[in-house]
């Protein structure tokens, strides 16, 4: 009984990291296919949600707006790799976003790029964009379309 408890924590504990925020995946193989099958670019987020101030911020004035939310739900495929120092996260994901960070982080966080489906960076850092949603939206709206015109 207690090995079923304790497998049932673990899976309750993995389905509740599956979406970090609202509409964000926190499985990179999961992102990948569902950019590959919905040909959109996945957005990623390399953050420390409940350490990093520019991080908070970033979420709080751009990626939490409803205009951001729709514009990505019909675009994009949301990613969040997160590095928090309070709370607890699944082994997989913690062991899944250290290599993560090998492969993207650019200084400090945030460090945000958009991806293809295979990973491969379609920009350069956009962690520090600035104004706020509507220069996001204008941006990445930009390198989208770019996307489609590369070879």
């Amino acid at each position: 009984m207690k090995t079923l408890l304790k497998t049932l924590t673990v899976l309750a504990v993995s389905a509740a990291f599956s979406f970090a925020a609202e509409g964000w995946e926190t499985n990179w193989e999961a992102a990948k296919k569902r950019s590959a099958e919905e040909k959109k670019p996945i957005l990623i987020n390399l953050t420390g949600t409940d350490w990093c101030a520019w991080c908070i911020k970033l979420e709080k004035e751009v990626f939490n707006s409803q205009e951001f939310k729709d514009f990505a739900a019909k675009n994009l495929i949301l990613m969040e790799a997160d590095f928090p120092r309070k709370k607890e996260q699944p082994a997989e994901i913690k062991e899944q976003n250290e290599k993560l960070k090998k492969e993207y982080l650019q200084g400090g966080y945030p460090t945000v790029f958009l991806l293809d489906a295979e990973g491969k960076k379609l920009s350069e850092d956009l962690g520090e964009l600035e104004g706020g949603t509507a220069a996001w939206i204008k941006k990445l709206t930009e390198l989208i379309e770019a996307s489609k015109k590369a070879p």
